[in-house]
């Protein structure tokens, strides 16, 4: 796709999603694309590897948590991949402070690449496992909002994110469909002190995409016990 027309075709989705993109933070877009692509050739970073695709289901799909984000909030991104969704959220609310976390270090080096080829500030990389993160004070109950997308089952997911949670914050997850995970996590919610504020489903524009966003606010102290040892979660999710 060319260019200026990927780019329109962008700006027009975003303002679908009340993200409001100027030609400087479109073009910072189209760069982070080229270098996920170049990248992609020699590591695996996502099968999706079509302009349009990549503007669709990981850009604009990212985007479509913004409205829920207040500004200078600071922000997790658990298990971020090639960055989805925190970096697309930084160049689109760019008062954010952003924290970036992936288990596997050459990921973190693509991040830290985008990061610095599109000079973003206020956002940081750790190479760690979420399990080990969310016992580190540093990072423990630390974040506004913590994030991730599609990562795992939502019992298994909620306890990767709410130990980064402050109390009053909120974790959200990125989800392709519901089905019954929610009825399944509403224990592990509880225990680890969440309760579910609102569940947004809608459809990407231009597609028959489903997506759902399950929003939970923290509404007391994660027990010290979560997150247990690394692997834990998704073998054990608690019931």
């Amino acid at each position: 796709m060319e260019k200026e027309t990927w780019k329109q075709k962008l700006k027009e989705q975003a303002g679908n999603s009340n993200t409001i993109l100027k030609e400087e933070q479109l073009e910072m877009f189209y760069n982070y694309m080229e270098i996920l692509k170049k990248w992609n050739e020699k590591m695996n970073l996502t099968a999706i590897t079509e302009d349009y695709e990549i503007l669709q289901k990981h850009f604009i799909d990212s985007l479509t948590i913004t409205p829920y984000l207040e500004n200078n909030a600071s922000i997790i991104d658990v298990g971020t991949g090639a960055g989805f969704p925190g970096i697309p959220v930084k160049i689109a609310k760019q008062n954010v402070s952003i924290t970036l976390i992936d288990s596997l270090a050459k990921r973190i080096n693509f991040l830290n690449e985008v990061i610095k080829t599109l000079e973003l500030s206020n956002i940081t990389t750790h190479h760690v496992r979420a399990e080990e993160a969310g016992k580190n004070k540093k990072l423990r109950e630390q974040f506004d909002i913590a994030v991730s997308r599609a990562v795992a089952p939502l019992a298994t997911l909620v306890e990767y994110l709410l130990p980064f949670v402050k109390i009053g914050g909120k974790c959200i997850c990125m989800k392709a469909n519901k089905g019954e995970e929610i009825e399944n996590s509403k224990i592990a919610i509880s225990i680890l002190g969440g309760e579910i504020e609102a569940i947004k489903e809608f459809t990407l524009p231009d597609s028959d995409i489903k997506r759902t966003l399950i929003i939970i606010k923290k509404t007391k102290e994660t027990p010290s016990s979560y997150p247990r040892k690394a692997g834990t979660p998704s073998k054990q999710p608690i019931q």
